[in-house]
């Protein structure tokens, strides 16, 4: 048999120990950078499975904070339930309660927007976010979130006596009187026997205001505000000996 000629004939190429040893390197590293992938992969869906529940933990956490008045807690344990769940309005509606127990109006504002932007119906988030506007006397807003709550849910109480206010204080007690007579319709609560009786008291209708007064009383006998309040309308009418007994059932429940 002839030969191979010189094109056809197998070269062997001499490999180098060091050669070998990086071509086992890059396998090596190969692999490993395999399973870190994997790893990574696996963290991750861990984290997606797990986040939710740890974010539900520490957003009970916070509400049993804010129960017990202890806000900047419950404002850090809110934090970390939205951090780990970024879509969980009530995390932002009740890290906004805390902030504005807090004194921290700005901050609530801002959370109640966040809870509004992920839950747009929320009546509870905007009666929040209007009663923050009140508080910082941005009346129109107020209205404005108000008509918003009761466009949603028109039983919500709290939206009227809201609205209530913050008409009352843009100089309309007659207006006003409409939606606080609904709100003490949908909840006869104290906060709206109050908020009628001293728009009745700004209208001149005293007899009106004692008697949500009494009501407010009989809730509450221990509110001194409520016995204040009355006493202004019994010298109104005239009632001299009557506002005294009340002022000074007020000043014995307030310790004056």
């Amino acid at each position: 048999m002839d030969p191979a000629p010189p094109s056809e004939r197998v070269v062997w190429i001499p490999v180098s120990a060091e050669e070998v040893a990086r071509r086992k390197r890059r396998i090596w590293l190969s692999i490993v950078a395999a399973g870190m992938v994997f790893s990574l992969a696996a963290a991750y869906l861990y984290k997606r499975s797990t986040d939710p529940i740890q974010a539900r933990q520490s957003f009970d956490t916070g509400v049993h904070l804010y129960a017990n008045g202890r806000y900047p807690q419950a404002v850090l344990s809110f934090d970390r339930a939205a951090s780990l769940d970024p879509r969980l309005a009530a995390a932002y509606l009740w890290r906004g309660k805390a902030s504005m127990a807090s004194g921290h109006v700005d901050a609530a504002i801002a959370d109640f927007g966040r809870a509004l932007e992920l839950r747009p119906r929320d009546g509870e988030a905007l009666v929040e976010r209007g009663e923050c506007w009140l508080g910082v006397k941005d009346y129109q807003a107020a209205i404005a979130d108000a008509s918003r709550a009761i466009a949603v849910d028109s039983r919500l109480a709290r939206a009227y006596g809201l609205r209530g206010v913050a008409t009352r204080e843009m100089g309309d007690p007659q207006k006003a009187l409409a939606d606080l007579t609904r709100a003490v319709e949908l909840d006869p609560e104290m906060e709206a026997y109050f908020e009628r009786a001293a728009t009745y008291q700004l209208l001149g209708e005293h007899r009106m205001a004692i008697a949500d007064l009494d009501n407010m009383i009989a809730l509450a006998p221990d509110a001194a505000p409520s016995y204040f309040a009355r006493a202004r309308s019994r010298k109104a009418l005239g009632d001299l000996r009557g506002a005294e007994r009340d002022r000074e059932r007020g000043r014995a429940l307030d310790g004056r």
